[in-house]
């Protein structure tokens, strides 16, 4: 019988360190797309077919062909490193449901606040909740076929953003786009925290 090696008990003592990012953005840019193209389990997601009941309520505009939208959070799971476990919640994008994010942003590191050119004006909001909140955040433009092309500076200067901010493109629908965004994300969130809490979170 072979014993196991040192490196193998080693392995089998790592215990990935749970870390809790939301997705955010306006209706329609794309976070339960996100969340679903990278979550290595089958996504918890809450949406439901849109009505006529949110007539004159939720803006379309630019995503007139969208039938579902989330009424309360989209979750998802994925393992980045041996040690890093991301737990994803996705914000529901319409202004009747911003009373739920003050809840889903408890104890995140970070946020993924995702931008569609055709509505920039919707990001304004999210951007505006986690800059009060001093929750760390970066801005992904979801690239939609037949979306305005901007640059980085122009996207920095119509939105506003802080020059230390990172700003990335991306496309959601894609599994390496969206994990490569996370990964930004949780190193930008890691150069904000204090040394003390950066040595605790084992990374």
């Amino acid at each position: 019988m072979v014993s196991p090696s040192s490196d193998d008990n080693a392995a089998a003592a790592v215990v990935p360190t749970p870390v809790k990012i939301i997705v955010a953005g306006g209706f329609g840019a794309g976070k339960t797309t996100m969340v679903g193209s990278v979550s290595e389990i089958p996504p918890l997601s809450t949406e439901e077919l849109m009505t006529t009941a949110s007539d004159g309520i939720d803006d379309i505009t630019g995503v007139e062909q969208k039938k579902t939208t989330t009424v309360a959070l989209d979750f998802g799971r994925i393992t980045i490193s041996p040690h890093t476990v991301l737990y994803l919640f996705g914000t529901p994008g319409q202004e009747r449901f911003w009373y739920m994010w003050d809840e889903l942003a408890r104890g995140a590191i970070g946020t993924v606040v995702l931008v569609d050119t055709r509505r920039l004006d919707s990001s304004f909001s999210a951007i505006d909740f986690f800059e009060r909140r001093s929750i760390p955040f970066i801005v992904a433009v979801n690239c939609f076929e037949g979306s305005d092309d901007y640059t980085e500076d122009e996207i920095r200067s119509a939105l506003a953003i802080s020059p230390g901010v990172p700003i990335l493109f991306c496309d959601a629908r894609q599994r390496e786009s969206s994990k490569l965004a996370l990964i930004r994300l949780v190193r930008y969130a890691m150069s904000k925290l204090p040394e003390p809490e950066l040595m605790s979170s084992g990374a």
